[in-house]
């Protein structure tokens, strides 16, 4: 185990030491910012643990980069540190719990991260004297000639006094775009990014070439305020721009507490896409300088600040393996197991890769670096290989030819996709759908989720849908087990006796009959009133009902003509379970009934099903993608791409607000 470790350990230094010398040596970039972070990461969480294979030469023991021999070094009277990245907002919580456990009641200064290169300004009697870059926090890289050719950097100051400042060089959107238009012309390969090309531009030993990329400036730093009798981050900020440098005032913003900087967050996040400049994330600040001297340094990072990163919207990540799984309905779906990568907020360790077609239309080898990226800004997909990423070792996909659970033979249906283990006695299938029968929108029976009803069919305790309703006579052996107790098992058989008072459509979804959704439950419910009609219901009733197709018919009449299933509903009668829709009749809202509905975000008031329901009793209908037939969206906080689609086809959008109103006034 110890061996794996060290192993794993001196692997991630190589990757990322390597990934350093090109970054900064060779200004070519070979992993994106989130494959560095997550690696860098994995290492930190492992020299955490195991501090006794930690080495000297670890990029997490100092700032990353090198200094090019092209040009003349520069030794930082201070060193240049770089700020630890956070997240998430529970990140940002933890920081923020830090600093209060230190004694500190703090106030923030939260600015914009400019995506570019770091900058050390010296002056002396209020003339520039030389301009260096961060290198490696020690040690930088002369780079005068260039920055003189920089507008917003000032080569004399409003006062004559000696001061040193640093900052941010970036290259405008707009100035990339025009430099890429200029190389395509030119048959130039094309600048990836305006850190690249920042970075690039003031690498060039021609400072004509320099002048030329347009490059600017934000001045966001005073290594020695004190010595200014300045007290606070703030006024250090306001007294470099009273000096002529330029700073980004007008973004910044003093905040306390938590729910004031997650407000600047999301600001930032709308309007970063309509800035003129690039900005990752987020930089957060202590801004007492008195409290920032307490709180103090680390060998690489001050403990009064944080870099808040925004989700990357699309990442990459190695696939290791490619697992096949078991549905209810016998269906197979091969499933990516993925390098744990951090996408829009939560780690991904595994993405459907829904069957054979779509792995072999995607081209996806075991080995391969992917994109990955969340379909409807919730799904994990998997977009494409990178193949160029490739160096031999990958393994081609292969599909299975028998069951992974029993080792049946799969079947293939005429003109489906799908691959299909046909043993209605596999355990998986019927794991799978006792899963289902309890999940949220089936028969919601809370603490019977995926793992504890894999325990207890592992167990013996259920085998089939009835053995959930005689849990209770188990009771004494459930208590007994690690992780339960009395009360928790009173919860589970009171969850279990509730269920048993659901409406009809709830254990229709519940069955599992093939092609039936929620949706569609809820319809058959509505108009055969009670189960019994449905058993008696013929082909060609069930074909002649709106949104029932010949498909869904034929599903239907053979699951309510089949023995097994038929002792299955009559058992379920015996037990007591309802077989009656109890919704109300619709009613009247002249905001909701007839229109058709799509929700995106998180609302606060209600969780999203909950507002669906109480949309389609009263005559609405709910859906899950943006169409030119969609009447009104829904947005609460975080929405996704719905939202930028809805105004794309000029739909009406409600805020959170509107639609509490709506409900307070009906419910």
């Amino acid at each position: 185990m110890e061996n794996n470790v060290k192993q794993r350990m001196e692997e991630l230094i190589e990757i990322l030491n390597r990934a350093n010398y090109e970054y900064y040596v060779l200004a070519k970039t070979t992993l994106t910012d989130q494959e560095f972070d997550k690696y860098l990461r994995e290492l930190e969480n492992l020299e955490k643990e195991y501090p006794e294979f930690a080495r000297k030469d670890s990029p997490t023991q100092h700032v990353g980069g090198e200094v090019i021999d092209k040009f003349k070094k520069v030794r930082h009277s201070i060193p240049m540190l770089s700020l630890p990245d956070v997240f998430s907002i529970e990140e940002i919580e933890e920081f923020n719990s830090r600093i209060v456990k230190e004694g500190v009641t703090p106030t923030y200064v939260c600015e914009e991260k400019i995506d570019g290169l770091s900058v050390s300004l010296h002056y002396e009697q209020g003339v520039l004297v030389y301009a260096a870059t961060r290198g490696d926090g020690i040690v930088g890289e002369d780079i005068t000639h260039n920055v003189k050719t920089i507008k917003s950097i000032p080569l004399k100051l409003f006062e004559p006094i000696d001061i040193e400042v640093r900052g941010e060089i970036y290259m405008p959107k707009k100035v990339l775009e025009e430099l890429n238009k200029k190389r395509a012309l030119n048959n130039q390969p094309l600048l990836q990014n305006v850190r690249n090309a920042a970075a690039g531009s003031i690498r060039q030993l021609d400072s004509k070439i320099a002048a030329e990329r347009k490059l600017n400036t934000w001045i966001y730093h005073l290594p020695n305020p004190e010595d200014y009798g300045i007290k606070t981050h703030e006024e250090a900020l306001k007294f470099m721009q009273k000096l002529g440098f330029r700073t980004n005032n007008s973004a910044n913003r003093v905040v306390t507490g938590i729910k004031e900087i997650e407000k600047y967050i999301e600001e930032a996040s709308e309007r970063r896409s309509s800035l003129p400049y690039e900005i990752d994330g987020i930089v957060i600040k202590v801004n007492s300088l008195e409290s920032q001297k307490k709180l103090g340094m680390t060998s690489k990072y001050p403990k009064w600040a944080v870099a808040y990163k925004f989700p990357a919207q699309e990442v990459l990540t190695k696939l290791n393996d490619i697992v096949f799984t078991v549905g209810r309905t016998g269906r197979i779906t091969p499933n990516a197991v993925l390098d744990p990568v951090l996408l829009m907020g939560s780690t991904v360790k595994r993405a459907t890769l829904h069957n054979e077609d779509y792995v072999v239309m995607k081209d996806l080898k075991i080995g391969d670096v992917v994109s990955l990226r969340k379909a409807g800004d919730v799904i994990p997909e998997v977009v494409e290989a990178k193949k160029e990423r490739r160096n031999g070792t990958e393994i081609p996909f292969k599909m299975i030819s028998n069951c992974p659970i029993c080792g049946s033979v799969l079947e293939k249906k005429k003109d489906q996709v799908d691959h299909y283990c046909m043993n209605v006695h596999c355990s998986a299938r019927k794991v799978e759908s006792l899963i289902h029968f309890c999940s949220r929108k089936a028969m919601n029976i809370d603490g019977l989720g995926d793992e504890i009803m894999e325990d207890f069919y592992n167990l013996g305790f259920v085998k089939v849908i009835p053995d959930i309703y005689h849990l209770s006579e188990h009771k004494k052996d459930l208590i007994e087990l690690e992780g339960y107790g009395n009360k928790s098992v009173d919860n589970l058989i009171e969850a279990i006796n509730n269920s048993k008072q659901n409406s009809l459509e709830r254990l229709l979804f519940g069955l599992g009959i093939e092609g039936i959704g929620d949706k569609t439950a809820l319809l058959l419910a509505k108009l055969f009133k009670n189960i019994d009609a449905m058993m008696s219901c013929s082909f060609e009733e069930f074909k002649n009902i709106r949104d029932i197709g010949p498909t869904l018919a034929q599903n239907l009449y053979d699951y309510f003509h089949e023995e097994n299933n038929i002792t299955l509903i009559n058992t379920l009668k015996e037990l007591g379970l309802n077989m009656n829709y109890l919704g109300a009749t619709e009613k009247y809202n002249a905001d909701i009934t007839g229109k058709r509905f799509v929700l995106t975000g998180t609302l606060s008031f209600m969780d999203r099903d909950t507002l669906s329901g109480i949309i389609e009793s009263f005559g609405g209908k709910t859906s899950s993608s943006v169409s030119k037939n969609t009447d009104v969206v829904i947005v609460g906080d975080k929405p996704g791409s719905k939202y930028d689609k809805a105004q794309e086809l000029g739909i009406e959008i409600w805020d959170e607000d509107k639609i509490k109103n709506i409900v307070s006034q009906i419910l």
